[in-house]
């Protein structure tokens, strides 16, 4: 049975391939061109078309300590439709993420995520045999994303099915065809999301059937201080000095790395210069700052 570590970093996974942060970003809002659900929002991306943003408004909405259900529920109506020119409605868009900041808004994003995607994905996966927590987790992925029920079928008329193949084998078979499906998907949109899949297939190689953090998903950390929300300070030049042993455990990164700098534990110009050559090589915000983002890909 997965424990409530395992969920949470199952969730954060998915949070990271819909936002690029370990707890989400609930005021997200999104408008891919040529994405067939159209407006999307919050920490996993609920969307217009399919109507799931009407129903998590409303359930929001109907919280009596909604802070802003006087405003959104006016809109309920054009959700429900659903009307797509919201897509291009800025004041929506904005009243949205000025919403997030309401603790019943991220509470009610959580328990309808749970209700509509993480408990049916969980149902469905012990349904197919599937018990691995790596494996649940591509389960609720397919849920996310769409399309779980047939990238299954898929995967079963061609390799077979779990309990004749094993589990494991079935989980890598299945990234394998949706992998595929999500290539050639006649949605152009889709095409760049293959790196879920890949995300998969490389925690698949490394053996992660479990979760066991510490965890890189697309550069991002995921350990026991992300899911609770604690984050390492901003490492940057100043007067005096920054110190310590966080500065430290970045220079002897650069240093693995074939930097020359000093691990005195002194974030000093050297080490800015370090991190600022660093951060090019890698793509990164050339600033000399070391926030989640260069710590995340440093550190791996």
């Amino acid at each position: 049975m997965i424990t409530i570590l395992q969920k949470k970093t199952a969730q954060a996974i998915i949070n990271i391939f819909e936002t690029g942060r370990v707890l989400g970003d609930y005021g997200k809002v999104t408008v891919i061109k040529g994405d067939s659900g159209h407006l999307s929002y919050g920490r996993s991306q609920v969307t217009l078309a399919s109507g799931n943003l009407y129903r998590l408004i409303k359930a929001y909405c109907e919280n009596q300590g909604a802070r802003y259900a006087d405003a959104l529920s006016p809109y309920l109506p054009r959700m429900e439709q659903p009307d797509l020119n919201l897509d291009h409605d800025n004041s929506f868009k904005s009243l949205l993420n000025e919403a997030s900041i309401d603790p019943v808004m991220q509470s009610a994003q959580d328990n309808y995520l749970d209700s509509e995607f993480w408990n049916p994905s969980v149902k469905t996966a012990s349904k197919n045999n599937i018990t691995t927590s790596l494996g649940i987790t591509v389960f609720y992925d397919g849920n996310i994303q769409g399309a779980l029920k047939k990238i299954s079928n898929k995967t079963n008329d061609a390799y077979g099915v779990v309990s004749d193949i094993g589990e494991k084998i079935w989980i890598k078979d299945y990234v394998k065809v949706r992998r595929e499906w999500l290539a050639t998907n006649s949605n152009p949109a889709l095409h760049a999301t293959v790196y879920r899949m890949d995300a998969f297939n490389e925690l698949i190689g490394l053996d992660k059937w479990d979760l066991a953090l510490p965890l890189s998903v697309r550069g991002v950390i995921i350990d026991e201080n992300a899911l609770n929300g604690v984050y390492k300070r901003l490492l940057k030049l100043t007067s005096p000095l920054m110190r310590g042993d966080d500065v430290k455990e970045i220079q002897q990164a650069l240093i693995n790395r074939g930097f020359s700098v000093t691990a005195d534990g002194a974030f000093g110009q050297d080490t800015k210069d370090a991190v600022i050559a660093f951060q090019k090589q890698h793509g990164l915000s050339p600033d000399g700052k070391v926030g989640n983002s260069t710590r995340s890909v440093l550190l791996i």
